[in-house]
């Protein structure tokens, strides 16, 4: 028996003689020995998918399963495992064969040509050795090596396109503020506008400046509450449609919302969506620019929620920002844009004109939030022209340190 012979150390017939084991242990293992070559001859080992170590049957041949799934020893192919232990659940050697790693004084010394450490735990002893010793070519080590060497170049091309990404995003920035520089130059502005920080992760909570007329109802502000030293820019009603208003505020990439009265806006929404399309954010002003305090409730839904009906109509939805036209309002203006679906309602500290600028503070200056109002106007209502608005709006920020920010990212 093959298993006998190697005990015994028999030079194998027919095979390269391999090192001695040290027969001293071998023999200190005989009962458990026996019972393993025991187990061996009546039931025989699975060898499938491993080389044949018989005399005479050629190398690197195996034995393969008949159709039954069973190969020549009438043993499973996918059952070697369990020959390997007995019921028990531990293997002919005593040892728990749910523990491979448990400590066996006596395992057996594999000599030259093992792997690392000397031993191999749980080998058959009638069978080659097949795993190539750590380091050799195709062996475990040089696997790993290979796999790291995978994860590395991976991790390489990710950074490498990551840094990409971001010097393209870097280049795409400076180009845009080089064009805002140019556009500066171009219109006349003093100095290049400052640029706005980030929006806020959330927006920040409204609550009214004026008098509270009520829970549930629209908050009324003059300012955003915000630390930031932005303000925003605001045009009220529609009147003048100056096309270079849009083309200048593109072009110096400033932000800008419109609060629309039907009544001068209708004869040209398209000029309005052009704006839109360019960035600014639309907004309610009444269908007809009334004094909303002296009409009824009712009247007063009806110019609010009329001009609701319109902007959904001409920009796809309806807004969620009113201003009463002159600033006035009363309790029943905030019932009725509350029911229109209104949720806030901007006024104004400080109001822009194309030759002045009027402040509602007597400290002259320019506070974090500031809502700041111009309208459409042209030469004819002001002695200058919108861009002149713009001019003046623009120096006047900058020259505070202030930038001008989307009023929609706040509220």
């Amino acid at each position: 028996m093959k298993l006998i012979r190697q005990i015994t150390q028999i030079p194998g017939r027919g095979r390269s003689p391999s090192p001695p084991p040290r027969t001293g242990r071998l023999f200190r293992r005989a009962g458990a020995v026996s019972l393993a070559a025991l187990l061996a001859v009546s039931c025989g080992w699975a060898n499938t998918g491993r080389p044949d170590p018989r005399p005479g049957a050629p190398d690197g041949s195996t034995t393969n399963p008949d159709a039954t799934g069973r190969d020549a020893t009438g043993l499973e192919a996918t059952g070697r495992d369990a020959a390997d232990s007995d019921a028990t659940g531990q293997d002919a050697t005593g040892r728990s064969a749910a523990d491979p790693d448990a400590t066996d004084p006596d395992a057996t010394d594999l000599g030259a040509g093992a792997p690392a450490g000397g031993r191999m735990r749980g080998a058959p002893l009638d069978e080659p050795l097949s795993g190539a010793p750590a380091g050799a070519e195709g062996g475990p080590a040089e696997q790993r090596a290979g796999s790291e060497l995978t994860l590395g170049a991976r991790q390489r091309v990710q950074a490498s396109r990551a840094a990409a990404a971001l010097d393209a995003y870097a280049q795409r920035l400076h180009r845009r503020e080089q064009l805002r520089v140019a556009a500066a130059r171009t219109w006349k502005v003093a100095r290049t506008p400052l640029r706005p920080p980030p929006p806020p992760d959330r927006k920040p909570d409204v609550t009214s400046d004026a008098d509270h007329l009520g829970e549930g109802l629209p908050p009324v502000l003059n300012r955003v509450p915000t630390r930031d030293r932005v303000v925003f820019l605001t045009i009220d009603d529609g009147h003048h449609k100056d096309p270079e208003l849009i083309r200048m505020l593109r072009e110096l990439d400033v932000p800008y919302s419109a609060f629309l009265s039907d009544y001068v806006a209708a004869d040209d929404y398209d000029y309005f969506r052009r704006m839109q399309r360019a960035g600014a954010g639309i907004h309610n002003h009444t269908l007809t620019h009334k004094e909303l305090p002296k009409l009824s409730y009712e009247g007063q839904r009806k110019e609010i929620c009329g001009q609701q009906e319109v902007l959904a109509e001409e920009f796809g939805k309806p807004p969620k920002l009113f201003r009463p036209p002159y600033g006035a309002y009363n309790r029943d203006t905030l019932r009725a844009a509350a029911t229109c679906g209104i949720t806030a309602v901007p006024l104004w500290a400080e109001e822009a004109w194309a030759k002045r600028f009027d402040w509602r503070r007597a400290d002259r200056k320019f506070h974090p939030g500031d809502i700041v109002l111009t309208h459409f106007r042209g030469r004819e209502e002001w002695g200058g022209s919108m861009a002149d608005m713009v001019r003046r709006t623009l120096k006047t920020a900058t020259e505070q340190g202030f930038a001008v920010a989307r009023l929609e990212d706040y509220l």
